[in-house]
């Protein structure tokens, strides 16, 4: 066992291959039996941590429940098995989905605890699952806690929440006040999972008053939000935004439009929009895939005037949450993931990424941004160089800003870290460099259920591990990433901007990519996960 107060040493838009891995089966003998404020819980005892899975942490949203704030989960007497994951959220069956039941009976809480009851109150590490705000789940065996709990011993949480249009239709002006958070009842979710946790993660061998959010993708998004919606004030301690930096929510123009879209398809004129909760869940859910096709963006947070009231980081880091540390960054090629799926990419000369770059960039800045990235990258490959400015365009600004707004409001006592991911991964011949979820079987130790993403295990995946997993652990104890296996990791200032990048070996520098930061910065923050 780690401790961490004497020695520190001891890592989806979701992307491909992100649950490759599957869900983990329900292996090991039974488990402890824990009591809730819903019941009497039984778990697993798996390689000598209990895992519980597929815990209610709220009732049914289906039916009357669709679209209205989530309800507290019924009593139940007795014991029942907390073997199996549970429902996962309304959604198409992709690579972010697990086998195993979809439906609205999706809020859904796990937990991978080192031990149970006791004196002992363990850090807790709440984890929010990728997929943007319309996709993904909780059960994914890449984010399994197992190895995270006997690690660093913490105990480690996952959830499932509304998505997409089940969980961001704002119906607020068409339906009246019982309606007025209709646009962030996943959200509101969150909140609701935290809420148990608070009350229930005692009971677990954990510590509520020391609890960690974090997320990658569509979890990092979760996670800034919730250092700026009203409801999740004071039920976390710490944060984590990993490739998820989130800073503008939808307007209410801008959520209205797509209910109405909604409507139309459906053909319900909009005094009769109650009728949406009674709409059939599959042909809900392809209704609005549609409606998201047509107009470019999707259903996710909106400025509801209750949870939101303004945009969550821009122009200012909400002031409420400005000392609970936060940690967050990127990898250097988000979108080698995404993009790196079309082999044209990788067969380009410069005119030809020059003319892809005109759609990501303005075009009278094109020209400047293949000089400046040419010359971070000494390899001269045509791909990575659109890798690097795309992700910098869709990610790396974003989470720049993020911690410039944080410095803006703590100066010097700006508890605030900053990283990126350098290391290659080796697959596909490494010509996916340093792509969108490398960081999730580092920091979640893994590997071993992720060839997929980082190859074999081999000493530069150890060394991964050991670094990133063990800032992951130190941050979830003390709100400090800093251990014995890094260089010193100052907090973000925005006079050296120290940033952390995770490599075999790690190394820290004070703005490693100005030129690339103040190209990109002339450009404005892309809105919510377009």
């Amino acid at each position: 066992m780690l401790d961490w107060g004497i020695s520190r040493r001891g890592l989806i838009g979701g992307g491909a291959g992100l649950l490759a891995a599957g869900a983990a089966g329900a292996q090991g003998a039974d488990g402890a039996v824990v009591e809730t404020t819903e019941g009497r819980y039984r778990g697993r005892l798996e390689n000598g941590v209990q895992v519980f899975r597929g815990m209610r942490y709220g009732a049914d949203t289906s039916g009357a429940g669709r679209f209205m704030p989530p309800r507290p989960a019924g009593k139940f007497a007795g014991i029942r098995n907390a073997f199996e994951f549970g429902d996962q959220a309304p959604q198409p069956r992709t690579i972010l989905t697990v086998p195993g039941p979809i439906s609205e009976d999706c809020l859904r809480v796990n937990v991978w605890t080192p031990e149970t009851g006791g004196a002992r109150r363990r850090p807790v590490m709440l984890w929010f699952h990728g997929g943007g705000f319309e996709a993904g789940t909780g059960s994914s065996g890449l984010y399994d806690g197992a190895n995270m709990a006997r690690r660093g011993d913490v105990v480690v949480v996952t959830i499932n929440h509304r998505l997409n249009v089940f969980g961001f239709c704002d119906l607020s002006d068409l339906l009246g006040p019982e309606f007025t958070q209709s646009g962030n009842v996943g959200y509101l979710d969150l909140v609701a999972a935290m809420a148990w946790v608070r009350a229930n993660i005692a009971q677990f061998g954990g510590d509520p008053g020391n609890v960690t959010i974090y997320g990658q993708s569509g979890g990092g998004r979760k996670v800034s939000v919730c250092f700026a919606g009203a409801e999740a004030d004071g039920l976390f301690h710490k944060g984590i935004v990993q490739s998820g930096s989130h800073l503008r929510v939808h307007t209410p123009e801008q959520a209205r439009a797509l209910t109405d879209a909604l409507l139309k398809r459906l053909e319900i004129a909009p005094g009769d929009a109650r009728r949406l909760q009674a709409v059939p869940q599959e042909l809900l859910g392809q209704k609005q895939r549609e409606v998201i096709a047509a107009a470019g963006y999707r259903f996710e947070p909106v400025i509801d005037g209750v949870s939101f009231k303004a945009d969550p980081w821009l122009p200012n880091a909400p002031k409420h949450t400005a000392k609970v540390p936060l940690m967050l960054g990127t990898t250097q090629t988000e979108l080698s993931n995404q993009l790196g799926r079309d082999p044209s990419i990788f067969a380009m000369d410069e005119t030809a990424l020059k003319a892809r770059l005109a759609k990501t960039i303005p075009p009278e800045a094109v020209d400047e941004a293949v000089r400046v990235f040419k010359a971070s990258t000494p390899s001269g490959s045509t791909a990575e160089m659109y890798f690097k400015i795309a992700s910098w365009r869709a990610y790396i600004t974003n989470a720049t800003t993020m911690a410039e707004r944080r410095h803006a409001l703590n100066g010097r006592a700006n508890p605030t870290w900053v990283y990126q991911v350098t290391w290659r991964s080796p697959v596909q011949g490494g010509r996916r460099f340093s792509e969108h979820t490398i960081d999730l079987p580092f920091m979640f130790d893994n590997v071993a259920r992720a060839p997929h993403l980082t190859g074999p295990e081999s000493a530069g995946t150890r060394a991964m591990t050991d670094a990133m997993a063990n800032a992951w652990l130190a941050f979830a104890h003390k709100g400090d990433p800093n251990h014995a296996g890094l260089p010193k990791w100052p907090t973000y200032d925005t006079a050296t901007r120290p940033v952390m990048l995770f490599d075999a070996p790690p190394k820290l520098a004070n703005d490693p990519f100005r030129e690339e930061r103040l190209l990109m910065a002339r450009f404005p923050a892309v809105r919510g996960g377009s």
